[in-house]
């Protein structure tokens, strides 16, 4: 699912802190349609009277995390591969309780060793979820770090990644208000476990993949602040 590039770096100095989201937008300079509506009715259909056993938490969390791939990710079309797994209910959302980041870093290292073992027909990538700790982007970008670090510790790079989300994204070198930022903005901080053999999966069918984000700045950009707002109207939490 993920197409990102590097977000900004802890300690860099380039541009304004993470916390962007609390400045005011710009106005849009264009508007786009978002997901329609029959893409959300079909996405639905697909998983209605089906189990979820990969789905494990806050139920609101859960919903809110379900509507920001509906509407966001598959709806405008971010991640070209996630439609697939995600009707298949291959994507493992994990939303956490812990107390403290202590607690979920080895959560996430469970994950990632429960993930390497399973098969992609069961779990083809997983989202841990934590609607509470790290909500300062700079935080949660140093957390992302260790979650790596720890990864290649485990021996398993080269067999999964991580991938981040945050309801305050930012990569790096843009200004926290730039829209390009939205395209990684979720509800809560999110961490993203993909299979390596997905990516190459993905890359041998869309051989373009590395133009991929820079056709989600261009459709954020088309869509405007008013347009991603839009999206949540009838969602509290939304993916601000």
């Amino acid at each position: 699912m993920n197409t990102q590039h590097d977000p900004k770096a802890p300690g860099d100095e380039s541009g304004a802190g993470g916390n962007g989201a609390d400045s005011a937008a710009p106005a849009p300079t264009a508007a786009a349609s978002a997901a329609t509506p029959s893409d959300t009715a079909r996405l639905d259909a697909a998983a209605e009277g089906e189990t979820r056993p990969n789905q494990i938490g806050d139920p609101a969390v859960l919903d809110g995390t379900r509507r920001w791939l509906e509407r966001a990710v598959i709806g405008l079309n971010l991640c070209p591969f996630a439609k697939a797994v995600y009707v298949r209910n291959q994507v493992r959302i994990v939303v956490s309780e812990a107390p403290n980041a202590e607690v979920w870093f080895a959560e996430a290292e469970r994950e990632m060793e429960l993930l390497a073992e399973t098969s992609a027909d069961i779990i083809d990538t997983t989202l841990l979820v934590h609607p509470k700790l790290l909500r300062d982007f700079m935080d949660f970008n140093e957390f992302v770090g260790i979650v790596e670090e720890r990864l290649e510790e485990l021996e398993l790079d080269g067999v999964l990644q991580v991938a981040s989300f945050h309801p305050r994204f930012q990569f790096d070198g843009t200004a926290p208000d730039e829209i390009g930022n939205y395209t990684n903005r979720s509800p809560w901080p999110t961490l993203h476990l993909i299979r390596e053999a997905s990516i190459d999966r993905a890359v041998e069918s869309m051989p373009d993949t590395d133009e991929i984000w820079k056709r989600n700045v261009a459709t954020m950009e088309a869509l405007g602040y008013d347009g991603w707002n839009a999206l949540w109207n009838d969602d509290p939490e939304g993916a601000h």
